[in-house]
């Protein structure tokens, strides 16, 4: 997944843009609103991150021209505007988030992955069959239901199955966040659907990819 990042904090720019690439993706970070034509000109992007206060141009403005000129990449905006016209405005202008300085840059990770997830198309694995966009889970053809907590673990770890979903992660779809309570929906889920979930020590959890 390729993200273009535009934040004029060159600090912030530069710890989001480590952070996000540690965590698998590929990401071309800038620090001026100008600097964005050029890339997105040069390159086909799966999704903008967007302050809204930068020089040249905000990110408001940026997203309309990018909009009015076909563009149709999905766009988050980061920004300590607040109020609820400027949210108004965001998504006015064709934006498919809105975070709120100061964040958590595991808030900013968790989203994209749900945006990442809505884009993928039917995942088939051993007997199940899975649409991310709907959320709909299908057994051996038949149309299962898993409670929502359950549906979620889910969720995560077949839209990234073969790669370590972390456990802070999966632990914010929880009711009482904790080790254990993580361990025993896992659990659940593993003998439920048959899954080959595995433990990542300290870490997270990995769906293994199916083998040849």
């Amino acid at each position: 997944m390729d993200i273009l990042l535009l934040e004029d904090d060159k600090i912030l720019c530069e710890s989001l843009q480590e952070y996000l690439e540690k965590a698998g993706y590929r990401v071309d970070a800038v620090t001026r609103g100008e600097a964005v034509y050029d890339l997105t000109f040069e390159k086909q992007y799966d999704l903008y991150i967007l302050d809204v206060n930068v020089p040249d141009i905000s990110g408001f403005e940026l997203l309309r021209e990018l909009r009015n000129a076909g563009d149709k990449t999905p766009a988050f905006f980061i920004t300590a505007l607040v109020d609820i016209n400027s949210i108004a405005k965001g998504f006015a202008v064709g934006a498919d988030d809105y975070i709120k300085k100061p964040f958590d840059p595991r808030e900013l990770l968790l989203r994209i992955r749900r945006k990442h997830a809505e884009a993928k198309e039917i995942i088939y694995y051993n007997n199940l069959e899975y649409d991310p966009k709907e959320r709909i889970l299908k057994q051996d053809g038949r149309v299962i239901g898993l409670g929502e907590v359950q549906a979620n673990l889910f969720h995560e770890l077949i839209t990234h199955r073969g790669e370590m979903v972390e456990s802070y992660i999966l632990m914010d779809y929880l009711e009482f966040a904790n080790a254990n309570a993580l361990r025993v929906n896992i659990a659940k889920l593993k003998k439920r659907l048959g899954l080959e979930i595995v433990n990542i020590r300290g870490r997270g959890y990995m769906l293994e990819n199916l083998r040849d």
